[in-house]
């Protein structure tokens, strides 16, 4: 584990649940479920400064998916184009900046996931209501495209596509639990991903809401 970063199991038998997808990505089962509710206190900080929104794409359609932001950059998206930004559109002042619990949850996962000095610069923050999903995409805005990817989920369980280098490529369904980390970097990071519709249901800490924190190196 880091030096900078406090340890999260204390031996071999607390070791997370590990289920490889492809080289360089991964599901650790459970890795953010002493955190969550915690996690959920600072999404709500959070969102108190950057309320969650419901952006536009370049093509005009809203997304299902709200959306808010922490760190030095926000990513964001409207009739221009998808872009990361370091002031918040919609309130006129810098993003909120990363919690330190969220840092170390990422840090942690990712040198779980075999990714050393994982350093995120953003945290994109998504709340699912029943029914949202993530349409097939890849995430091509942040200059780094070998640092992983790591995406906490919180809440209603989802279906994540996992698929591979081209958008026809056959998927593999991932089904996501509360607490459940995926990591993905290095030969894996610019494969194509998504999120199933949010099915209808209610979950004992968030109700009928799925969250996902999504860390980047963007800059």
């Amino acid at each position: 584990m880091l030096a900078s970063t406090p340890p999260l199991f204390d031996d071999a038998l607390d070791a997370p649940i590990r289920e490889e997808l492809a080289p360089g990505a991964g599901v650790l089962r459970g890795f953010a479920l002493g955190d969550a509710e915690d996690l959920l206190a600072a999404i709500r900080r959070v969102a108190a400064r950057s309320p969650f929104r419901n952006v536009i794409t370049p093509g005009g359609r809203t997304m299902s998916v709200a959306m808010t932001n922490c760190g030095a950059a926000g990513w964001f998206s409207d009739r221009r184009g998808y872009r990361y930004t370091a002031i918040d559109p919609e309130t006129g002042r810098p993003w909120p900046p990363i919690p330190a619990l969220f840092m170390r949850l990422a840090r942690g996962a990712a040198h779980e996931a075999g990714f050393r000095d994982y350093a995120p610069d953003v945290c994109l923050i998504n709340r699912y209501e029943v029914g949202a999903r993530l349409a097939l995409h890849q995430d091509r805005d942040e200059r780094d495209r070998r640092a992983p990817i790591v995406s906490v989920s919180l809440g209603l369980p989802a279906t994540f596509l996992f698929g591979g280098f081209l958008r026809r490529d056959p998927q593999r369904r991932v089904p996501l639990a509360h607490g459940d980390v995926v990591v993905w970097g290095g030969p894996s990071r610019m494969r194509y991903h998504g999120v199933l519709p949010v099915r209808d249901g209610v979950h004992a800490t968030t109700g009928v809401l799925r969250y996902n924190l999504t860390f980047r190196v963007a800059r």
